[in-house]
Parts: structure tokens; sequence; C-alpha cells
């Protein structure tokens, strides 16, 4: 991953951005799995002392399970207080949770349009994924069984979507994280504000 900037926090949505969206898993024994590029990049991103937390709308212990792939440094913040998103009440907790002393370096990562407008309203940097998450609504695996131009279409609409409600950068998945990092530090080292 290339070098960028200290960043001060980033946060993630569960679902469809650090585990498979198609993650229903409700037998026993049963895990979900890490989305492409997510455990690369939180290890890049724990290298360089940046810390990271989770988000979502799931029951307490719905929520870790679904984690249990994802290393135990990264923390799962309870969005069961303050207003629902996309008011920004769960970043900024999640983000006091984490000791985040600025919002200057603060980025959501997400493909959940609700959770990306409370980052918007938090006033954060935020990163929208449009091959996974629920605008696509596609596990990994039923991504890749799709044909190349139904793969691009839906990517295509998704990405609309995204840039239509306001986020900064989108990308496809977590592999593509570094370098969306990168052009967002050049952007803030030109003085950008999210």
């Amino acid at each position: 991953m290339p070098h960028a900037p200290a960043f001060t926090a980033l946060l993630f949505s569960l679902r469809g951005c650090l585990v498979d969206f198609g993650a229903r898993c409700q037998a026993p024994g049963e895990h979900a799995q890490p989305t492409p590029g997510a455990l690369q990049s939180l290890s890049w991103l724990n290298e360089q002392g940046v810390p990271c937390a989770w988000l979502d709308e799931v029951p307490e212990a719905l929520g870790q399970h679904l984690s249990q792939p994802l290393p135990a440094w990264v923390n799962a913040i309870p969005t069961s207080h303050g207003e629902p998103w996309p008011a920004p009440d769960a970043c900024w907790q999640a983000l006091m949770q984490l000791k985040a002393t600025q919002l200057e370096g603060c980025v959501l990562v997400s493909g959940e349009p609700r959770l990306l407008q409370s980052g918007l309203n938090a006033g954060l940097w935020t990163v929208g994924l449009a091959a996974c998450g629920p605008l696509c609504g596609l596990s990994a695996s039923q991504w890749q069984a799709l044909e190349p131009k139904e793969r691009e279409h839906k990517r295509g609409k998704a990405t609309v979507q995204l840039y239509k409600l306001g986020v900064h950068s989108v990308i496809d998945h977590l592999e593509e994280l570094g370098d969306c990092l990168a052009d967002i530090a050049q952007r803030r080292h030109k003085g950008e504000k999210p």
C-alpha cells in the first residue's frame, strides 16, 4: 500500500464493507468472510497506527458474530445510542471511543447510503463502496458470478448514487483503499476540507 500522511481514524461499516454483504450466517459455526482487501487494509492501517472501528445497525450479538474474522483491535461501536442514521451521532460516538482528538483526517468507508450521509453530516471524509454493500446487494461470490456487462452496469449505477449523495471518493472494494487514501491525503495537503 502506498504511504499516505497520517489519518486520525477510520470508520467502516461492517456488512458489505469489512465482511461479505451476503453474510447472513445464522447456523452455529458459520462465520462471515472478510471482503476482498479488508484484512490487508486493516493490517496496513494498524501498521500506520491509525485507529479503526466498525459501525452497523445490527444487534450487538450478531455484530460480534459477523466480525469474528476481523482483528480484535478493530473496535465495535454499538449504534443503539443517539439518533439513528443519518444523524451524525454514531460517527461522533465512534470517534470519541477511538479517542480521536480532531475531525481532521477522519474517514468513513461504507456502501450504506444512510451511514455515508451520517459521516457527511459529522464532517468526515467519506469513501463509498460501489461493488459491495446494499446498493448492489450481492455477496462477493455473487458479484464475481455476474457477466462483466451486468457487473459494469451495477457498478455504474451505484457509483452515480454515491456521488449524488455527496461522498468524496468511490471505490469498488477495500483492495483500492490505499490508493484512495493517498488521493484524499493529496486533497487534504492542498487544503481541501470534507
